[in-house]
Protein backbone atom coordinates (compact mmCIF):
# COMPACT_ATOMS: atom_id res chain seq x y z
CA UNK A 1 0.00 0.00 0.00
CA UNK A 2 1.10 3.72 -0.48
CA UNK A 3 2.68 5.55 2.40
CA UNK A 4 0.29 8.65 1.55
CA UNK A 5 -3.28 9.11 0.49
CA UNK A 6 -1.58 11.56 -1.98
CA UNK A 7 1.00 10.96 -4.75
CA UNK A 8 4.56 11.15 -4.11
CA UNK A 9 7.63 11.54 -5.96
CA UNK A 10 11.24 12.45 -5.84
CA UNK A 11 12.89 12.97 -9.20
CA UNK A 12 17.32 12.50 -9.37
CA UNK A 13 17.39 16.02 -9.37
CA UNK A 14 16.21 16.06 -5.77
CA UNK A 15 12.47 17.78 -6.21
CA UNK A 16 9.62 16.37 -4.50
CA UNK A 17 6.24 16.27 -6.68
CA UNK A 18 2.78 15.55 -4.23
CA UNK A 19 0.18 15.07 -5.97
CA UNK A 20 -3.60 15.72 -3.89
CA UNK A 21 -5.27 13.08 -5.37
CA UNK A 22 -8.72 13.06 -4.75
CA UNK A 23 -9.73 14.32 -7.93
CA UNK A 24 -13.57 13.17 -7.72
CA UNK A 25 -13.98 15.03 -4.78
CA UNK A 26 -11.83 18.36 -6.21
CA UNK A 27 -9.07 16.95 -4.17
CA UNK A 28 -10.23 17.68 -0.66
CA UNK A 29 -8.59 17.13 2.28
CA UNK A 30 -9.55 14.41 4.78
CA UNK A 31 -8.32 13.91 8.36
CA UNK A 32 -5.69 11.27 7.17
CA UNK A 33 -4.50 13.28 4.65
CA UNK A 34 -4.14 16.52 7.01
CA UNK A 35 -1.85 14.64 9.34
CA UNK A 36 -0.17 12.60 6.75
CA UNK A 37 1.21 16.01 5.01
CA UNK A 38 1.85 17.84 7.90
CA UNK A 39 4.00 14.86 8.89
CA UNK A 40 5.91 14.91 5.45
CA UNK A 41 6.56 18.72 6.04
CA UNK A 42 8.15 17.94 9.36
CA UNK A 43 10.50 15.59 8.18
CA UNK A 44 11.77 16.82 4.58
CA UNK A 45 13.44 19.10 7.26
CA UNK A 46 15.77 15.99 7.72
CA UNK A 47 15.71 14.27 4.26
CA UNK A 48 18.70 15.75 2.05
CA UNK A 49 18.01 13.70 -1.04
CA UNK A 50 14.44 16.56 -1.35
CA UNK A 51 16.03 19.89 -2.44
CA UNK A 52 12.61 21.58 -3.58
CA UNK A 53 9.18 20.56 -3.21
CA UNK A 54 6.26 21.25 -5.69
CA UNK A 55 2.46 20.89 -4.46
CA UNK A 56 -0.45 20.07 -7.56
CA UNK A 57 -3.70 18.32 -7.69
CA UNK A 58 -4.67 15.62 -10.15
CA UNK A 59 -7.64 16.51 -11.95
CA UNK A 60 -8.97 20.07 -12.14
CA UNK A 61 -8.75 21.50 -8.54
CA UNK A 62 -5.37 22.01 -6.90
CA UNK A 63 -7.83 21.66 -3.80
CA UNK A 64 -11.12 22.07 -2.81
CA UNK A 65 -9.90 22.52 1.11
CA UNK A 66 -11.30 20.69 3.65
CA UNK A 67 -13.58 17.27 3.18
CA UNK A 68 -17.13 18.26 4.04
CA UNK A 69 -18.39 15.23 4.92
CA UNK A 70 -15.62 13.95 6.39
CA UNK A 71 -14.19 16.84 8.57
CA UNK A 72 -16.86 19.67 8.97
CA UNK A 73 -19.99 16.78 9.24
CA UNK A 74 -18.09 14.80 12.12
CA UNK A 75 -16.89 18.31 13.78
CA UNK A 76 -20.35 19.57 14.17
CA UNK A 77 -20.57 16.95 16.80
CA UNK A 78 -17.59 17.14 18.37
CA UNK A 79 -16.43 18.94 21.89
CA UNK A 80 -14.30 21.72 22.16
CA UNK A 81 -11.18 19.76 22.73
CA UNK A 82 -11.62 17.78 19.80
CA UNK A 83 -12.01 21.17 17.57
CA UNK A 84 -9.50 22.85 18.90
CA UNK A 85 -7.07 19.47 17.85
CA UNK A 86 -8.21 19.81 14.54
CA UNK A 87 -7.49 23.25 14.35
CA UNK A 88 -3.88 22.86 15.77
CA UNK A 89 -3.22 20.38 13.07
CA UNK A 90 -4.43 22.13 10.34
CA UNK A 91 -2.31 25.27 12.05
CA UNK A 92 0.72 23.48 12.19
CA UNK A 93 0.85 21.65 9.04
CA UNK A 94 1.55 25.73 7.93
CA UNK A 95 3.69 26.00 10.45
CA UNK A 96 5.84 22.99 9.31
CA UNK A 97 5.78 24.02 5.68
CA UNK A 98 7.30 27.89 7.03
CA UNK A 99 9.67 26.20 8.91
CA UNK A 100 11.10 23.55 6.27
CA UNK A 101 13.78 25.74 4.78
CA UNK A 102 13.55 24.07 0.98
CA UNK A 103 11.63 25.78 -1.33
CA UNK A 104 8.14 24.93 -2.00
CA UNK A 105 6.53 25.71 -5.08
CA UNK A 106 2.71 25.73 -5.63
CA UNK A 107 1.51 24.73 -9.11
CA UNK A 108 -2.50 25.94 -9.25
CA UNK A 109 -3.67 23.91 -11.76
CA UNK A 110 -7.41 24.76 -10.78
CA UNK A 111 -9.39 25.74 -7.80
CA UNK A 112 -7.55 26.09 -4.68
CA UNK A 113 -10.02 26.99 -2.08
CA UNK A 114 -10.33 26.89 1.78
CA UNK A 115 -7.25 24.98 3.12
CA UNK A 116 -5.79 24.43 -0.12
CA UNK A 117 -5.75 28.21 -1.27
CA UNK A 118 -3.95 28.62 2.76
CA UNK A 119 -1.55 25.83 1.69
CA UNK A 120 -0.40 27.29 -1.74
CA UNK A 121 -0.31 30.99 0.87
CA UNK A 122 1.93 29.05 2.97
CA UNK A 123 4.08 28.11 -0.01
CA UNK A 124 7.24 30.18 -0.96
CA UNK A 125 6.19 30.37 -4.31
CA UNK A 126 3.17 30.57 -6.74
CA UNK A 127 2.74 29.21 -10.62
CA UNK A 128 -0.98 29.70 -11.51
CA UNK A 129 -2.79 28.56 -14.28
CA UNK A 130 -5.01 30.99 -16.62
CA UNK A 131 -8.05 29.43 -15.46
CA UNK A 132 -7.26 29.05 -11.86
CA UNK A 133 -8.67 30.86 -8.85
CA UNK A 134 -8.16 31.06 -4.83
CA UNK A 135 -11.13 31.50 -2.54
CA UNK A 136 -10.45 32.22 1.22
CA UNK A 137 -14.32 31.38 1.61
CA UNK A 138 -14.21 31.19 5.41
CA UNK A 139 -16.97 33.85 6.11
CA UNK A 140 -18.88 32.86 3.38
CA UNK A 141 -19.62 30.05 6.04
CA UNK A 142 -19.58 31.76 8.90
CA UNK A 143 -16.29 30.93 9.63
CA UNK A 144 -13.39 33.51 10.69
CA UNK A 145 -11.22 34.20 7.36
CA UNK A 146 -8.08 34.19 10.34
CA UNK A 147 -7.52 30.25 9.42
CA UNK A 148 -4.16 27.77 9.57
CA UNK A 149 -2.26 31.77 9.41
CA UNK A 150 -4.28 33.12 6.46
CA UNK A 151 -4.69 36.71 8.61
CA UNK A 152 -0.63 36.48 9.10
CA UNK A 153 0.55 35.67 5.86
CA UNK A 154 -1.53 37.13 3.37
CA UNK A 155 -1.32 40.74 4.37
CA UNK A 156 2.89 40.07 3.92
CA UNK A 157 2.30 38.79 0.36
CA UNK A 158 -0.78 41.25 -1.03
CA UNK A 159 -0.71 44.29 1.91
CA UNK A 160 -2.85 44.72 4.37
CA UNK A 161 -5.80 46.48 1.96
CA UNK A 162 -6.51 43.31 -0.33
CA UNK A 163 -6.06 40.83 2.58
CA UNK A 164 -8.94 42.49 4.08
CA UNK A 165 -11.00 42.63 0.90
CA UNK A 166 -10.09 38.60 -0.18
CA UNK A 167 -10.54 37.69 3.82
CA UNK A 168 -13.64 39.81 4.66
CA UNK A 169 -15.53 39.08 1.45
CA UNK A 170 -14.44 34.99 0.86
CA UNK A 171 -14.89 35.60 -2.84
CA UNK A 172 -13.25 33.79 -5.55
CA UNK A 173 -9.68 35.96 -6.49
CA UNK A 174 -9.20 35.17 -10.15
CA UNK A 175 -6.21 34.50 -11.76
CA UNK A 176 -5.57 37.77 -13.47
CA UNK A 177 -6.42 39.70 -9.89
CA UNK A 178 -4.14 37.11 -8.17
CA UNK A 179 -1.13 38.29 -10.34
CA UNK A 180 -2.03 41.53 -10.32
CA UNK A 181 -1.88 41.72 -6.19
CA UNK A 182 0.98 39.55 -5.69
CA UNK A 183 -0.29 36.37 -4.53
CA UNK A 184 0.77 34.75 -8.10
CA UNK A 185 4.20 34.66 -9.27
CA UNK A 186 3.02 33.91 -12.28
CA UNK A 187 0.06 32.90 -14.58
CA UNK A 188 0.55 30.68 -17.64
CA UNK A 189 -1.72 28.28 -20.15
CA UNK A 190 -2.92 25.33 -17.61
CA UNK A 191 -0.50 23.03 -19.69
CA UNK A 192 2.20 24.80 -18.77
CA UNK A 193 1.69 25.16 -14.94
CA UNK A 194 3.25 22.12 -14.06
CA UNK A 195 5.99 22.26 -16.21
CA UNK A 196 7.07 25.89 -15.18
CA UNK A 197 6.74 24.86 -11.79
CA UNK A 198 8.78 21.96 -11.96
CA UNK A 199 11.31 23.83 -14.32
CA UNK A 200 12.01 26.24 -11.38
CA UNK A 201 12.06 23.86 -8.74
CA UNK A 202 14.70 21.94 -10.52
CA UNK A 203 16.40 25.40 -10.89
CA UNK A 204 16.50 26.17 -7.34
CA UNK A 205 17.54 21.96 -6.73
CA UNK A 206 20.17 21.92 -9.12
CA UNK A 207 21.68 25.75 -6.87
CA UNK A 208 23.63 26.28 -3.99
CA UNK A 209 21.46 24.46 -1.31
CA UNK A 210 22.73 26.29 1.24
CA UNK A 211 22.26 29.90 -0.07
CA UNK A 212 18.74 28.96 -1.15
CA UNK A 213 17.64 27.88 2.46
CA UNK A 214 19.03 30.30 4.33
CA UNK A 215 17.33 32.75 2.63
CA UNK A 216 14.30 31.22 2.89
CA UNK A 217 15.05 30.90 6.99
CA UNK A 218 15.61 34.32 6.41
CA UNK A 219 12.78 35.48 4.84
CA UNK A 220 10.61 33.36 7.85
CA UNK A 221 12.53 34.49 10.81
CA UNK A 222 12.87 37.91 9.71
CA UNK A 223 9.06 38.35 9.41
CA UNK A 224 8.64 39.57 13.11
CA UNK A 225 12.08 41.38 13.44
CA UNK A 226 12.60 44.87 13.88
CA UNK A 227 15.07 46.27 11.44
CA UNK A 228 18.15 46.76 13.63
CA UNK A 229 17.76 42.69 14.39
CA UNK A 230 17.07 41.82 11.18
CA UNK A 231 20.24 43.49 9.54
CA UNK A 232 22.72 41.49 12.94
CA UNK A 233 21.01 38.35 11.14
CA UNK A 234 21.73 38.95 8.13
CA UNK A 235 25.22 39.58 8.86
CA UNK A 236 25.38 36.59 10.86
CA UNK A 237 23.88 34.36 8.24
CA UNK A 238 26.06 36.39 5.02
CA UNK A 239 29.32 35.36 7.49
CA UNK A 240 28.40 32.22 7.46
CA UNK A 241 27.93 31.32 3.99
CA UNK A 242 30.78 33.64 3.03
CA UNK A 243 32.74 30.72 4.59
CA UNK A 244 31.49 28.24 2.96
CA UNK A 245 32.49 25.96 0.09
CA UNK A 246 29.45 27.47 -2.38
CA UNK A 247 31.26 30.60 -2.06
CA UNK A 248 34.89 29.53 -3.29
CA UNK A 249 33.40 27.28 -5.81
CA UNK A 250 31.90 30.30 -7.40
CA UNK A 251 34.90 32.32 -6.66
CA UNK A 252 36.97 29.54 -8.33
CA UNK A 253 34.57 29.29 -11.33
CA UNK A 254 34.52 33.41 -11.70
CA UNK A 255 37.98 33.51 -12.44
CA UNK A 256 38.21 30.18 -14.57
CA UNK A 257 35.29 31.56 -16.54
CA UNK A 258 33.70 28.24 -16.05
CA UNK A 259 30.05 27.53 -14.66
CA UNK A 260 30.06 26.96 -11.12
CA UNK A 261 29.18 23.74 -9.81
CA UNK A 262 27.60 23.91 -6.78
CA UNK A 263 28.46 21.36 -3.76
CA UNK A 264 25.93 22.37 -1.18
CA UNK A 265 28.23 22.96 1.27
Amino acid sequence: APAFDFDYQVDADGVALITFDRPEVLNAITLRVYAQFRDLMESLRYDDSVKAVVLTGRGRAFCSGGDVNEIIGRLLEADVKEHLDFTRMTGITVRNMRLLDKPIIAAINGIAAGAGAVIALASDLRIMSATASFAFLFTKVGLTGADMGAAYLLPKVVGLGRASEILLFGDKVPAEHAEAWGLANRVVAPEEVLPTALAWARRLATGPAQAIRMTKRRLQTELHMDLVAAIESEAEAQALLMMAEDHRVFHAAFTGKEEPRWTGR
